[in-house]
């Protein structure tokens, strides 16, 4: 993917360890050696602004996405190429949702979470086909893998829902993925069970 838009969603926290800084630093460089452009959650804080300062210094293009509410705060990612304050964290999503070819999480908090489950449930519900990755930085996101099967073998998810995230060890990894990455064929989220005579729907 030369050339295109990545989101990256990932941490505001300064306080967390330096390899997930590391992992971030090489994020952004890889970005800007294919030529792409960062589309994030337009702050200067934590994994955000490292990903941001990285992509910059190899040369690549930076698009931060930013509710007025937090760019009053002063922590805005002033350095951006294009700066996009909206109104409200609803608007920041969807704005990054329509602006970005793939999705990235490096290690991040409640707020990294919910963008990412979003993402997928978009997906899930065929609104978008591009691909999603979790950079399972020193196994951060094991826990959440194995959150994520179990509510499959439960049954709150079809077993084809495997096919539409994935988890990486390494920044190389991820965008070996995004390269090679064909859009799954998708069923209907929603499955007619024989027995009830009723819809059944696989929770989010």
């Amino acid at each position: 993917m030369a050339g295109h838009k990545f989101c990256v969603f990932s941490s505001s926290s300064d306080a967390i360890d330096r390899e997930f800084f590391s992992a971030a630093l090489e994020l952004g460089m890889e970005i800007a050696l294919r030529n792409g452009t960062l589309v994030f959650g337009g702050t200067n804080v934590g994994l955000m602004g490292a990903v941001a300062r990285a992509t910059q210094k190899h040369g690549g293009q930076v698009v931060g996405v930013i509710p007025d509410f937090m760019r009053a705060k002063g922590i805005a990612y002033a350095s951006a190429d294009e700066l996009i304050v909206t109104k409200d964290m609803r608007e920041r999503k969807a704005t990054m949702e329509a602006r970005s070819d793939a999705f990235i999480a490096l290690p991040g908090g409640f707020g990294t979470l919910e963008e990412m489950i979003e993402i997928i449930t978009l997906k899930q519900l065929k609104q978008h086909t591009k691909p999603v990755v979790f950079l399972d930085i020193n196994n951060f996101y094991r826990p959440l893998q194995r959150l994520f099967e179990h509510m499959i073998t439960q049954h709150f998810a079809k077993e084809a829902m495997r096919k539409i995230y994935h988890f990486a060890n390494d920044v190389p990894a991820a965008f070996r993925y995004i390269d090679e990455y064909e859009p799954p064929k998708m069923d209907e989220k929603w499955t007619l069970s024989a027995e009830m005579g009723e819809i059944n729907t696989d929770r989010e």
